[in-house]
């Protein structure tokens, strides 16, 4: 995104926040049983019952919400000493239409790399349909891919996703996605999307990347999910995921595998993360995970080891971790530890 479409989107979403709130709240507020703001003087109400041709008035819609969160993080390694970043800014926009439409804007101050310069990008951009059972997405937004990755980041029990999921999963793509809901029982989600990821706007191979999901809940506290993509007839990734959630105690696991049919090789990688409510406020947390990628003459990968607390501030906004993780990659079997601090605050 060039630094000319951030400065538009920028002033874009100030506008929407500043100008229209105030102006949509005074209308609703003026009328609070009507479903329909007043007509413009300039357009000519149409009579009852009949097709006179007037252009009928615009439907009263709600005043966007605000929301988002800060992370920010100071890292402790063997290596490189005491390190502060500011691990994720971002600020969201969501909003309802008539009709049964809502859609949202998700922006994010970040680096692009450890050593560049943070910029504004988009994350999110979609617009939504939904009406009992179905669900119609169109956008930018998360493909149905991995039950942690399309948990929010501010709610994963661990400060970063494990590495299977960070470079196996599909993330952020454009494209159109379905969803139906069975009852309370289970959700079943398809799309098509660009696979070229978020903010590329055209299909550079014409090649679609077709991601499934199913989640099933077969008892209270019990959740089973399965995710399938196709990115043409070289890759194909599965995923499997299970949760169980009692009293207090949470469990979860997911196995990732891509498979490459040029290369005759499968990445693959699984974790397993379990977690305690000692307190309503404090939880303690531990991760055991592992990812192997075949090489020419040699697989790569590693094992690695989290356990760590988190403390939750009265209100459930504001988030204290402590995280210690060890990692021993492969093959070169290099140990390295890592103590990691955040704070997080939600808005």
């Amino acid at each position: 995104m060039t630094s000319a479409a951030t400065s538009h989107l920028v002033i874009v979403l100030a506008a929407c926040l500043l100008a229209p709130a105030p102006a949509l709240a005074q209308s609703v507020a003026a009328s609070p049983d009507s479903t329909a703001a007043a007509a413009p003087a300039s357009v000519p109400a149409a009579k009852p019952g009949g097709t006179s041709g007037a252009v009928p008035p615009p439907a009263a819609i709600a005043a966007p919400k605000l929301g988002g969160y800060l992370q920010a993080r100071e890292t402790w390694t063997e290596r490189a000493g005491l390190t502060a970043t500011l691990n994720r800014a971002r600020v969201s926009v969501d909003g309802t239409l008539p009709d049964h439409f809502s859609w949202r804007l998700l922006v994010e101050y970040a680096a692009a790399s450890a050593t560049g310069p943070a910029g504004v990008s988009l994350r999110d951009g979609y617009i939504r349909w939904a009406l009992a059972p179905w669900t119609l997405t169109a956008g930018q937004f998360k493909t149905p891919f991995s039950r942690e990755y399309l948990q929010s980041i501010s709610v994963v029990e661990t400060p970063d996703r494990a590495v299977v999921i960070d470079s196996l999963a599909t993330k952020r793509d454009i494209g159109v996605m379905g969803e139906v809901a069975l009852g309370a029982v289970a959700v079943v989600s398809a799309g098509a999307f660009n696979g070229e990821g978020q903010n590329v706007g055209a299909n550079r191979d014409s090649t679609l990347l077709l991601v499934q999901r199913l989640v099933v809940h077969p008892i209270p506290g019990l959740s089973l999910g399965g995710s399938g993509a196709e990115y043409g007839s070289d890759s194909t990734r599965v995923g499997l995921d299970a949760q169980v959630e009692w009293r207090g105690l949470m469990a979860r696991g997911e196995l990732v595998e891509q498979h490459r049919i040029s290369r005759g090789q499968f990445d693959r990688g699984a974790y397993v993360l379990v977690g305690y409510r000692v307190r309503p406020w404090l939880q303690v947390v531990g991760r055991q995970e592992e990812y192997r990628r075949p090489g020419p003459t040699t697989v790569k990968g590693l094992v690695a080891t989290t356990g760590g607390v988190n403390v939750d501030l009265p209100g459930g906004r504001t988030r204290i971790m402590l995280d210690l993780a060890t990692r021993r990659t492969h093959p070169d079997q290099v140990r390295r530890t890592a103590a990691l601090s955040q704070l997080q605050v939600r808005f």
